[in-house]
């Protein structure tokens, strides 16, 4: 099995550097001696309406990475839809239009993608070739953005839809780290037991705008797929390393738990003897209070890494205890 962990050489481009992902990211590959430019709106070498820079960036770079995209941690709310799409969709034609006019275009671009884009999956899990896409906001975006990425054709340049599961990590920064920081501290204080669905009230205008979560999997039962943040990292060196891969590949280990035997994991992890069941009216008005949307965590992501494991990548962190446990130890 080939593990990914080879070093690689040459440009770097990485759109969208100042999150979880594009920190761990430049940070890596500047310690490999990689030459690493970054875009973002603030904070980077390169700002986004710098079309130039970007042009120049881009040219003669090994590899692009495009992360840029508003948190969807958020409410969705008519302003925050419109710019999470516009946020993934403009940053990513812009890498296109780059690539697209390059003398020299970048050997790999790979961009983010979202394992939400198959639809809630409580009897089957989901392959790149098997899965069926789902409907609603989300998807929408994740389609659109994908659409941004796969349009048309890039002379020399192979493109990969990186549809990433949920991220596991340490923390670099605060409220920088993933979900694990907030559940940690969720489970210290006893409230850490599993995400229960159930009835509550969609509106029209919800139903309408494709954010409504419908009641799905019962007693933690929904499916929760995750990578860690390393080996998220390792699939960017495998993915240079192998020309056969492109399109859409899922980012995710292959062995999914339910959302129950994740915070038993996250609760064995921190020392918490208990941690009662949370149901969906109380999620609610929890999310209502921090501002952001219980789909996140009551969606059932059934994610496999299908075409990964044929082509050989080795995940360091196949199980979800050891993930856990590295990220909180760090």
């Amino acid at each position: 099995m080939i593990g990914g962990g080879e070093t690689r050489t040459g440009r770097v481009v990485i759109g969208g550097a100042s999150g979880f992902m594009g920190r761990h990211l430049q940070h890596r590959y500047t310690v490999q001696g990689r030459e690493v430019v970054t875009i973002g709106r603030s904070g980077a070498d390169l700002v986004w309406d710098d079309t130039a820079g970007i042009a120049a960036a881009v040219d003669g770079a090994a590899l692009v990475v495009g992360l840029a995209g508003k948190s969807v941690n958020c409410r969705y709310t008519p302003a925050n839809r419109a710019e999470i799409l516009r946020s993934r969709t403009e940053t990513t034609a812009a890498l296109h239009r780059a690539i697209g006019a390059a003398d020299r275009p970048p050997e790999l671009w790979v961009n983010s993608s979202t394992a939400t884009i198959y639809r809630h999956a409580e009897d089957r899990p989901m392959t790149e070739a098997s899965g069926e896409l789902g409907a609603g906001f989300s998807v929408d975006v994740a389609r659109a953005w994908e659409a941004a990425l796969l349009h048309g054709e890039l002379r020399g340049t192979r493109r990969v839809a990186l549809r990433s599961a949920i991220v596991l990590g340490p923390e670099l920064a605060p409220g920088i780290g993933g979900v694990l920081g907030p559940l940690r501290t969720l489970a210290r204080l006893g409230l850490g037991g599993a995400q229960h669905d159930g009835r509550w009230p969609v509106g029209r205008r919800r139903r309408e705008a494709g954010t409504a979560h419908l009641p799905g999997a019962r007693d933690g039962k929904q499916r929760f797929s995750w990578i860690h943040v390393e080996d998220a990292a390792r699939i960017l060196d495998f993915l240079e390393a192998t020309p056969e891969l492109m399109g859409p590949v899922n980012a995710a280990a292959p062995h999914p738990v339910d959302n129950a035997t994740f915070m038993r994991v996250v609760r064995r992890a921190v020392g918490a003897a208990v941690g009662p069941s949370l149901p969906r009216w109380m999620l609610e008005l929890g999310a209502l209070g921090i501002r952001t949307e219980t789909e996140l965590i009551l969606k059932s992501r059934w994610v496999l890494p299908a075409r990964l494991t044929e082509a050989g990548f080795a995940f360091r962190f196949p199980e979800i205890d050891a993930a856990v446990a590295d990220a909180l130890a760090r």
